[in-house]
C-alpha cells in the first residue's frame, strides 16, 4: 500500500505517521487554549505547529463542537483569509489544509489563499457542523476533484460496518469526478456515541482494507474527558493514550491540538514496530 499524498507536486510520504497541527482562528473552539484570533496568534502558533515537528497544519475557522452556532460563509471566508495569508508569510513551506464543509470556501482558500489540503467535516455534505442542513450550490466532491488537491473525507457514521459501506460508495464517485489523493477520517466525536466512538477505535484496523491513509483526531475530545471526567484543558493524557492505540492500528495522520506529545508518540510507537521486526 502506497501512503504518500501529491501536494501541488511535492510528495508527502505518510509511510511514517505525521502529525497536524490544529490553528483555529475562531473564538469559539472547544478547547480554549486553541482558540486564535489576533494576528499575532495566528502567525505564533503556525510557527509552534513547525518547530515541534508538525507536518500539516489545518487551519479552521468555525467550531464543531456540539451545540456551536453556524458562521456564515462570508465571516468563515473573512477569518480563513486572514488566517491562510498569516500562515503562508510565516511559514511559506508548510503543508496547509483548510477545514471547511463549504465547496465555495474550499476553493477560494486553494486558489486564492495558499491552502493545500481540503479536510470536510461534512462527509461530502450529507451533513453541516452540527448536523445542520447544508445549502451550497456547488458539490464537494466536484470542487476537490476540479482543484486537484487532496481531500479528507470524515465520516459521521456510528459503526465500522456502515462507514465502509458508505465510503465505498463515496471513493467510487470520487475516483469517477478524476480525485486522486483521499484520506479517511473515522469522525470521532461526530454522530457517535460514547460507546460508539470507543468501538470504532478498537476495530480501527478493520478500516485499512480501503486501501487509503487514516486519519485520526481524537485529541482533547470529549469520549476522553467524559468519560475520565474533568474537561478538554485536562485530556492531554488520554489523548496520548488514544493516539498510541491508533497508530498501532494504523493511522498516519494524528490531526492534534498538542504536537509536540503527538510527535514524540509517533516515535515511539515506530520504535516499538521497528524492535518487534527485528525479533
Amino acid at each position: 500500500m502506497n501512503h504518500s499524498i501529491n501536494v501541488r507536486g511535492r510528495l508527502l510520504d505518510l509511510e511514517k505517521p505525521v502529525v497536524m497541527g490544529i490553528l483555529n482562528a475562531t473564538p469559539d473552539s472547544f478547547f480554549s487554549g486553541s482558540r486564535m484570533q489576533t494576528e499575532r496568534e495566528i502567525a505564533e502558533r503556525a510557527l509552534q505547529i513547525v518547530a515541534e515537528g508538525g507536518s500539516i497544519i489545518d487551519v479552521g475557522a468555525f467550531s464543531t463542537r456540539p451545540g456551536a452556532e453556524e458562521v456564515p460563509a462570508d465571516e468563515e471566508m473573512r477569518r480563513l483569509q486572514m488566517a491562510l495569508q498569516i500562515v503562508r508569510r510565516e511559514v511559506p513551506e508548510a503543508v496547509v489544509s483548510v477545514d471547511t464543509y463549504r465547496p465555495l470556501v474550499a476553493r477560494r482558500c486553494v486558489e486564492e489563499w495558499g491552502a493545500d489540503i481540503v479536510n470536510d467535516v461534512s462527509e461530502g455534505g450529507r451533513t453541516g457542523i452540527v448536523g445542520v442542513k447544508i445549502h451550497e450550490e456547488e458539490s464537494m466532491f466536484a470542487t476537490v476533484a476540479r482543484l486537484g488537491v487532496p481531500y479528507i473525507l470524515m465520516s459521521v457514521q456510528p459503526t465500522i460496518e456502515t462507514m465502509l459501506k458508505t465510503w465505498a460508495d463515496d471513493v467510487l464517485q470520487l475516483r469517477a469526478l478524476g480525485q486522486k489523493d483521499i484520506i479517511l477520517d473515522p469522525g470521532f466525536g461526530f454522530g457517535k456515541s460514547l460507546d460508539e466512538n470507543y468501538a470504532v477505535m478498537s476495530e480501527l484496523e478493520k478500516l485499512t482494507v480501503m486501501g487509503l491513509s487514516l486519519l485520526v483526531g481524537v485529541s482533547r475530545k470529549s469520549m476522553i474527558w467524559k468519560m475520565l471526567g474533568g474537561s478538554p484543558e485536562t485530556a492531554l493524557n488520554g489523548t496520548t493514550a488514544l493516539h498510541a492505540i491508533a497508530l498501532q492500528k494504523g493511522a498516519r495522520i494524528l490531526r492534534v491540538h498538542d504536537v509536540k506529545e503527538a510527535v514524540e508518540t509517533v516515535g515511539i510507537v515506530k520504535r516499538l514496530k521497528v524492535k518487534g521486526l527485528r525479533s
